[in-house]
């Protein structure tokens, strides 16, 4: 599904990305972890095609397509989703008219009719069950005056809505009490299916008690140092970076 060979990327001519390689296939959860300042939030938001960032080498495809060459519009109609770890607030435009509208645009890219009202209260009433959402703060403004926590379930919400195939979610965790995370968590779990792929970005093992990564990958000063299973993270958790980052620079 999405195959990065050697990406570099730059902000204001300092790099960040110093040639990350990465792999992730359908019906995969990857964990990407590492220290402040590593360079988890640049690859998210470069994926996502924030324009203050300059690609500088390397290839990155999805789904068989230049994901490099697409606007940001183009990535989010072919399935890319970004969940982001400060959600913005979006005055005067309801949540159940973002979303309609955010589905219908989709549609239209495939060449489908919009979604009928009848069909769009529906699937809201099934996916906001399963973040728990409260049905109030669909009618309400996107995220305005919503909690942390509520803003995150309204990401995986929106996540749910959308159906993408590549969810990208920095650092989701970031400010949640152990009952957000969970039910957010469990959110995530329940959208995974083997036509779509997830990349979980988190400092912290704690989420991966909930979300279980088919791999987890630890990058350090812009690129992967070490890739394995799910049992790296709980060495991380025990041990910290420290020794992972020696072993690094030692070899």
């Amino acid at each position: 599904m999405l195959y990065i060979n050697n990406l570099h990327a730059s902000i204001e001519e300092r790099e960040i990305l110093k040639g990350i390689n990465l792999t992730v296939n359908k019906g995969e959860v990857h964990a990407i972890m590492g220290p402040n300042g590593s360079g988890k939030s640049t690859l998210a938001s470069v994926l996502a095609g924030k324009e203050k960032f300059t690609v500088t080498e390397g290839t990155v495809i999805f789904e068989s397509q230049n994901l490099l060459d697409m606007p940001i519009e183009k990535r989010a109609h072919e399935g890319l989703f970004l969940g982001f770890q400060y959600p913005v607030e979006i005055p005067g435009v309801s949540m159940a008219n973002f979303l309609k509208s955010a589905i219908n645009e989709q549609r239209t890219y495939r060449g489908e009719a919009p979604i009928s009202a009848s069909d769009f209260l529906k699937k809201m009433r099934e996916k906001s069950a399963i973040v728990d959402i409260d049905p109030k703060l669909i009618s309400r403004s996107v995220n305005e005056g919503f909690s942390g926590g509520e803003k995150k379930r309204n990401e995986i919400f929106q996540m749910a809505m959308l159906n993408p195939k590549l969810s990208i979610l920095d650092e989701t965790d970031s400010g949640l009490d152990i009952d957000a995370l969970r039910v957010v968590a469990n959110g995530v779990t329940h959208l995974k299916s083997s036509d779509n792929a997830t990349i979980v970005i988190t400092h912290y093992q704690r989420l991966l008690d909930y979300i279980v990564p088919d791999f987890v990958h630890v990058l350090y000063n812009g690129r992967i140092i070490r890739s394995a299973g799910k049992e790296l993270a709980l060495e991380l958790e025990e041990r910290g970076y420290d020794w992972l980052i020696k072993e690094c620079e030692n070899e």
